[in-house]
């Protein structure tokens, strides 16, 4: 079983903000199998599925981006899986906006979600699809930036890059990571 996990923050004042490209990406891919992620456990929403024939659970934590790793690792004990088996999809700064990248370890990068949950999991071996989101311009706090929603102007690319990391999933799954990085990591 596969287990996807979409980052951001829940409610309505975080929905369409940069930091949440991750559950938009999550989201989409719901969509495109005709289901909603809104089943409430383990501090998240969850639904599960399947994505050809493999087994996913689709995962939105609603413990503020923070605490992510709380209730990933819950999701990841209830369903005796590891950190291989995860699929983290998350905003990047260190990213041109719309760019997709597909990545297996590493660190957190600043990232606070990241950093939650190799602090819970324990292990940086899972894999991870950054959306990148741009840089503030100079002198703009970073936390306000990703805590801000995408300008007009920025929006179909962001889009875009939904449906770009939700098909890299869907590649993940169905052709494997090695497929999935020759694909999306090129320049």
């Amino acid at each position: 079983m596969k287990i996807i996990v979409g980052l951001g923050n829940p409610g309505n004042k975080y929905e369409h903000t940069r930091h949440n490209i991750g559950f938009k990406t999550v989201d989409e891919i719901a969509r495109r199998l005709h289901i909603e992620v809104v089943k409430k456990k383990f501090d998240a929403h969850i639904a599960q599925t399947r994505i050809d024939a493999q087994e996913v659970i689709l995962v939105k934590p609603q413990t503020y981006m923070n605490e992510s790793g709380r209730s990933v690792s819950a999701i990841l004990r209830n369903t005796y899986g590891n950190p291989a088996d995860l699929i983290v999809i998350h905003d990047e700064l260190d990213l041109p906006l719309g760019s997709v990248r597909i990545k297996s370890g590493g660190g957190h990068g600043g990232h606070n979600g990241l950093r939650s949950l190799l602090e819970y999991l324990e292990s940086p071996d899972f894999i991870r699809i950054r959306i990148g989101i741009g840089r503030p311009a100079v002198g703009m706090d970073s936390a306000d930036y990703v805590l801000n929603s995408f300008f007009k102007e920025e929006r179909p690319i962001a889009a875009e890059a939904v449906i770009k990391a939700a098909e890299a999933v869907k590649t993940i799954i169905t052709d494997g990571l090695v497929k999935a990085m020759n694909l999306y990591n090129q320049k």
